[in-house]
Order: C-alpha cells, then sequence, then structure tokens
C-alpha cells in the first residue's frame, strides 16, 4: 500500500470530519494527457451514490454494451451489497465496493463517474472527480446552492472534462418538438409560462423520534457539509429532499426538469425578480420541511413564470400532473413526459369562430429520454466534445439556480429582484442565501 494510500486511511480512522482532499491531478496535467476514449474502447464506471436514482442512472448506463461498472461508492453496507448483486446479475462480475468515494476515484482504469448521492455532496463529489481526472454524470439539481453551482461550472472549465446533467427531460423527442414550435412563432406573442408538479403519490412523512443510524451506516460520511445532527430515518434515504440541509424539497427535486425546458425555449437564463408564496399548507404537523404547497413568479424581459408544486394530490394544469405550458396569443401549447399539444385559440370571422392556428392532439414521445440521455453522455466521451452533451454543466447551473432563486424568495417571504451583470441579487438578506455553509471540518473546494 502506498504512502498517500495509508495516509487516507488513517485519516478515516482518526477524524471524525475532514476536509477535501488535495487536487488529484493539476489541471494542466490532465489537458496535457487528453485521455480519449476510443470508438470501440470499453468504458468503465464507478458509481458514487447507489441508491434511488444514483442506481437508475448507473441501470439505465449498463443497457450501454462498452459500459462497465467497476466501483462502487456508498456510505450504506446494505445498499453496497445490494446493488453489488444488482451489478452481478446484469454482468456476470462484481464491482469493488468503497465506503469513502475519494479512494474510489484514485483508481486509473475508472473513465467516469455517475454521482447520485443527496444534493448537499454534489459539488465535492464533482469537483472530487474532474480532479481525478473522471468524466461525470451528476444526478440533478446539480447543487444544493447557488455559490456551488457556479463553482461548479468553474471547475468544468478549468479540468476539461465532461459533464452530463441528469436533467434527462432535454433528451426526450416530446421536448425537442415542442421547443421547435415554441421558437417557430406560431403560438404568437407568449406572455405566460406555467411551470408544476403535482405529486399525488407524496404521503405526509409522520415524526420519528431519533435513534442510532443503521448497522453498517458511517452516518458522519453522509452528513458531510452538512449541519451535525443526531440520527433520523426521516431524514436519511430519499426524504432527505424535504430537509433544507440537504435538498429544495420539490422546487429543485422538480423544479429543475420543468423551469429548464422553459427558460430553453424561451432563451433566457436569469430573471430580473422573483416572489414566491407558500409553506406547508396540506401538512401543517408532519416531519418535512420544505413547503407542501408553493407558488413562485419570476418576471423575466417579456414575459412571466410561473412555478407551482403541491403534494399528496394530482390536480395539476391541464390534467396533467406535471409540465410546462406556454400561453400565447394564438394557442397555447402544453408538454409533459406524457407528450406534447396545442391548444388553440379562437377566433370570430363572419360570425365564425374559427381557430388562430391549428390544434394538435397529443404527440407521444418516442424511446426512453433517459436511455437516450445515458447514450448521449456515451458518445460525447466517444467523441471528446462537450458541445454534444445534451445537458451540459452549464445548462444544468441555469436550471438549479432559477431553482434556488424560487426557494430564496419563500424563505424570505418578499419580491426580490437579481442583478445579471453582477451576478447577485440587490438585497443583502437574498445574498446570504447564495452561499453554501459547510460544516464538520469540510471546506468548499478551491478552483
Amino acid at each position: 500500500m502506498n504512502s498517500r494510500r495509508k495516509f487516507i486511511h488513517k485519516s478515516l480512522l482518526t477524524t471524525a470530519g475532514f476536509a477535501a482532499l488535495p487536487n488529484f491531478l493539476s489541471a494542466e496535467h490532465l489537458k496535457a494527457r487528453a485521455t480519449r476514449i476510443g470508438a470501440n474502447d470499453q468504458i468503465n464506471f464507478g458509481l458514487i451514490g447507489c441508491n434511488g436514482m444514483g442506481w437508475s442512472n448507473m441501470h439505465s448506463h449498463l443497457r450501454i454494451p462498452e459500459v462497465n461498472c467497476v466501483a462502487l461508492a456508498d456510505v450504506d453496507q446494505s445498499v453496497l451489497d445490494k446493488r453489488t448483486e444488482d451489478v452481478y446479475k446484469l454482468r456476470g462480475k462484481r464491482p469493488k465496493q468503497y465506503k469513502d468515494y475519494r479512494l474510489m476515484l484514485e483508481d486509473p482504469n475508472i473513465d467516469a463517474v455517475i454521482i447520485g448521492t443527496p444534493d448537499h455532496w454534489h459539488c465535492l463529489n464533482l469537483i472530487d472527480s474532474l480532479s481525478a481526472g473522471k468524466h461525470a454524470y451528476t444526478e440533478k439539481p446539480l447543487a444544493n446552492s447557488i455559490e456551488e453551482c457556479n463553482l461548479m461550472v468553474k471547475a468544468a472549465d478549468r479540468y476539461g472534462k465532461l459533464i452530463q446533467v441528469g436533467q434527462w427531460q432535454r433528451s426526450g423527442s416530446q421536448y425537442a418538438q415542442a421547443i421547435e414550435m415554441v421558437k417557430s412563432g406560431k403560438l404568437g406573442n407568449i406572455r405566460l409560462v406555467k411551470t408544476w408538479a403535482y405529486q399525488g403519490w407524496m404521503n405526509p412523512v409522520p415524526k420519528v423520534p431519533n435513534s442510532q443510524p443503521p448497522a453498517g451506516v458511517d452516518y458522519k460520511m453522509w452528513l458531510g457539509p452538512a449541519p451535525d445532527r443526531p440520527f433520523n430515518a426521516n431524514r436519511f434515504h430519499f426524504n432527505f429532499r424535504w430537509f433544507w440541509d440537504y435538498a429544495g424539497g420539490l422546487m429543485t427535486d422538480w423544479g429543475v426538469h420543468e423551469i429548464d425546458i422553459a427558460l430553453h425555449a424561451m432563451g433566457v437564463s436569469a430573471p430580473k425578480s422573483i416572489m414566491a408564496s407558500g409553506g406547508k399548507l396540506a401538512y401543517p404537523d408532519d416531519a418535512s420541511e420544505t413547503p407542501d404547497t408553493l407558488q413562485t413568479v419570476y418576471e423575466y424581459d417579456g414575459f412571466n413564470m410561473l412555478w407551482e408544486h403541491a403534494t399528496g394530490i394530482d390536480g395539476g394544469n391541464y390534467g396533467t400532473t406535471e409540465g410546462i405550458a406556454f400561453i400565447g396569443n394564438n394557442g397555447t401549447l402544453v408538454v409533459n413526459r406524457g407528450g406534447w399539444k396545442v391548444i388553440a385559440e379562437t377566433e370570430n370571422v363572419n360570425g365564425t369562430k374559427k381557430e388562430k392556428i391549428e390544434a394538435m392532439e397529443l404527440v407521444k414521445p418516442e424511446g426512453s429520454a433517459q436511455r437516450i440521455h445515458s447514450r448521449n453522455f456515451v458518445e460525447a466521451m466517444k467523441a471528446n466534445d462537450p458541445s454534444m452533451l445534451n445537458c451540459g454543466i452549464k445548462t444544468g447551473s441555469i436550471a438549479a439556480i432559477n431553482a434556488h432563486m424560487g426557494n430564496i424568495a419563500y424563505k424570505l417571504g418578499e419580491k426580490i429582484y437579481w442583478d445579471a451583470e453582477k451576478g447577485q441579487f440587490t438585497s443583502g438578506k437574498a445574498n446570504k442565501f447564495i452561499k453554501a455553509n459547510y460544516n464538520n471540518g469540510w471546506k468548499l473546494p478551491k478552483v
């Protein structure tokens, strides 16, 4: 065992919280090495965060013959063991296991990683992976703060590796067709874009007492830079989404998907102002912190965008549980994961009601957008061409930053204004929420 590995193992045993390791390779060395994955090469992946969407993304990539899963990193031994067997069933070979992802990143045979950890870990995971010379597919939202989003974009520029963000609606045929229609101008002047997620399957989170972490869970590592709190089952697998320490609720969980498509179609990246209202209105006494009901209004040049979400009910706009609606003078285009359609406005012409544009029945998507997104990442790596990515890091950062703006407006309870030139709000109170607050000895990476 070399001296570096001995040092890392010693640090794991002797420290409760620890700062990120130094960069594995200099940016200059990485760019000089310019590793290229050939068209016929096998591509070795490591997975950081193996539960939930982490495994869903890995499973999607394993449908691609040239992709191998050679390593798994997770703080929960039971998850590691389960996913090890899942990979074995698919490929007949068991990947290596790691409780600390940084040890996994030392393996020079790993070409790329998938990051499926809770949101508060994404920044550290990604920047450490890039500095170790790995390409990365990172789950959305890109990060848990605006400051982290900006830092991750800076790291991508420095290290020159490819990054696909898991906003896989960007790879859905229905979204591409809908965006083309919006950009065509046929809908007329678009004054309002609605985005929403009504999640009827989400039940209240019952309160449970604090407890000891399950056997085999490195809870201190799971907390990482989040505030030190006693273990509570509600804050762990999956439900971490509803607690501010780790995530941003439905606003960032679903919002980035829908807001991304809306902003891309309208050709904008930052609002002029944001205001939000909502709260725990449906389940005021459950354990979650983030609002179960929220309406957020974003003002952009020439139009407004409305985000709204609700848990426990499915009665969303236009009879759909989630989607985006572009409301124009001539008609409204509605698109979601089920397809897209156009609802025509009508006008009176010589006493006869006529459609201003041709209405369209639902056009269903072609293929699995998630699988197409995975294949897109692999093909971009083979070509070493970031321009091929359907959702690169700058795209992911725009969606995440806009979603975080909505949460900041909600937390402040007032209308806030964005200064695009300065990259900050005009309010000092709002700017405090831009920052990432790291705890337990962890430090925000330096790029």
